[in-house]
């Protein structure tokens, strides 16, 4: 159990796995008013930052799941560096289904909702581990503006235009399955740029070391055609957020 190849080595660098900067995990734990003790379950936990520096910050605990065996041993070591091991958990497998034993004051799928089959499937499990009166995170992308053409929203990466909504939108939708959205914190130009171009190097670093693997040609094609292509298409037209959601 895995995920593609392509992103455990562009991403492999990455301690987020998302267009966030700490400083802004940082700002959404803060947000979030956490208290000492608050048990946080992440499904799609990536390398674990969220989790261990909110540890760390805010004194919560909890588990995080990931189908990267990579990323979760990344995370394991991140949980010893910072000195909260004793506190998160991280486990590799598969998220989708995945429900606490037992319930937590934050559920969170922050960049993962294609574990539940979309937004909605996504806030229907995480539901289901959550304590009343906790609160759900989605981190989701939304449009900018909307594309001009379908090509235009394939080269932001998204199937189609219909694959995400403009921002508005997104927390209409929210209100439509009965929640408030109680927080959110926002991506911008800079966070974006952190995450994608810091892929880049890592490319050309596993490329130089990697000259004969039999997968260095998808890297070079991806590492030639990224820059542009992002330029060009996600920076100007797909935000991205962390929203935190309250049942009514």
């Amino acid at each position: 159990m895995d995920i593609p190849r392509i992103f455990n080595i562009t991403e492999s660098a990455h301690r987020i796995h998302n267009p966030f900067t700490p400083e802004k995990l940082a700002t959404l734990g803060a947000a979030l008013r956490l208290e000492p003790g608050t048990r946080v379950l992440d499904l799609g936990s990536g390398s674990g930052e969220m989790l261990c520096t909110w540890a760390r910050d805010y004194g919560i605990s909890g588990a995080g799941i990931d189908m990267s065996q990579l990323f979760t041993e990344q995370a394991k070591l991140r949980a010893d560096e910072l000195g909260v091991a004793d506190r998160v958990t991280f486990i590799h497998g598969d998220a989708a289904g995945y429900v606490a034993d037992e319930k937590v004051g934050v559920a969170a799928c922050v960049g993962a909702t294609w574990i539940g089959g979309g937004v909605v499937g996504a806030i229907e499990l995480l539901a289901k581990s959550l304590r009343t009166g906790g609160i759900i995170l989605i981190g989701e992308p939304y449009w900018l503006r909307l594309p001009p053409t379908e090509e235009v929203a394939k080269g932001c990466r998204a199937g189609s235009i219909s694959d995400f909504l403009l921002l508005p939108e997104l927390l209409g939708s929210f209100g439509n399955l009965d929640y408030d959205v109680v927080e959110m914190v926002l991506a911008d130009q800079d966070s974006w740029d952190r995450y994608e171009a810091a892929k880049w190097l890592t490319m050309r670093r596993w490329l130089e070391m990697n000259p004969d693997d039999d997968f260095a040609q998808d890297v070079r094609a991806e590492l030639t055609s990224a820059p542009e292509r992002y330029a060009t298409y996600t920076r100007e037209y797909l935000g991205w957020g962390v929203f935190a959601l309250m049942s009514r």
